[in-house]
């Protein structure tokens, strides 16, 4: 095994415990100490518990083994293998946890949903950015799209399996309880968005249409630093082929190549589009086997 691949294996197992730490940490000490629910399998197992009277961390581990083994059988060995470690393990880090028996915030639900939304946010963005999947309803939603609902994205499905969840827990506790888990729901994804794709922006991508291409090329080449593509397009008022260049950069350097732009080619054409995240070789790009 090469030293990067034990690197690599090494920051994943981390990672992974980390986050599962971090989500076990918010569901016991903060979730369930208030009383509060949630979507996901961490929602069904805590709304089963007050039904059937079943501790809700056992209800989970058997929910997990459930998807898990729906998953291997519908979609196969790489979907199951994606998500088997975290199937078996995170939910004995969740009954662990659940022995301590420990609380870090009571009696205020406000701030008990925000809290939640943050640390357990971050704990499944950290899983999610090494590639793990939790096996939730994620899953859940996956296998029902493609076995059933094909015809429907997989994020619409997942909103009405979560939303479905949530609403259950007004019938089954009250409308505040609903209202406060909507609360929390919307902070775990934006959070989640956050860790896995960083805050806002960082790079953007510069899509130019000049007749001096070749000076342009050179520039961002020699003296920006970062690789162009060039490519046909054919515009459509004067049916005219011209050759568009594109390249991703930071802001900063999008600015000085409009610089230079402007000074050589003031009829140039450039758009700007704004970029999640690069994957790939790249000054400030992130490794795609990250």
């Amino acid at each position: 095994m090469k030293k990067t691949d034990f690197n690599k294996i090494v920051m994943d197992y981390f990672f992974v415990a980390l986050g599962s730490v971090l989500i076990a940490f918010a569901i016991t000490s903060i979730l369930k100490p208030n009383g509060l629910i949630t979507g996901g399998i961490t929602g069904i197992s805590i709304i089963l518990e007050k039904l059937i009277h079943i501790k809700y961390t056992y209800i989970y581990y058997l929910l997990s083994i459930l998807v898990l083994a729906v998953a291997w059988i519908s979609m196969g060995k790489r979907e199951g293998i994606k998500i088997i470690t975290l199937s078996l393990i995170f939910p004995f880090v969740l009954i662990v946890f659940e022995k301590f028996n420990f609380f870090f915030i009571r009696n205020d639900m406000m701030l008990a949903s925000i809290y939640y939304g943050l640390i357990c946010g971050i704990g499944a963005g950290l899983v999610l950015k090494r590639g793990y999947s939790m096996g939730g309803t994620d899953t859940v939603a996956k296998i029902l799209h493609h076995k059933v609902f094909t015809f429907v994205s997989i994020s619409e499905i997942l909103l009405c399996v979560d939303g479905t969840i949530i609403a259950s827990s007004a019938i089954v506790y009250n409308l505040n309880i609903a209202l406060y888990a909507i609360i929390s729901q919307i902070i775990v994804v934006i959070v989640i968005e956050s860790v896995v794709f960083g805050f806002g922006s960082k790079k953007v991508k510069l899509e130019i249409i000049s007749s001096h291409h070749q000076d342009i090329t050179e520039y961002i080449i020699h003296s920006i630093k970062r690789g162009v593509t060039s490519y046909e397009v054919k515009g459509g008022y004067m049916n005219l082929a011209r050759l568009k260049l594109l390249t991703i950069c930071s802001p900063r350097e999008s600015m000085l190549i409009k610089r230079y732009i402007a000074q050589i080619d003031p009829d140039a054409f450039v758009d700007v589009l704004p970029v999640i995240s690069v994957w790939g070789k790249g000054v400030g790009f992130d490794s795609i086997s990250e």
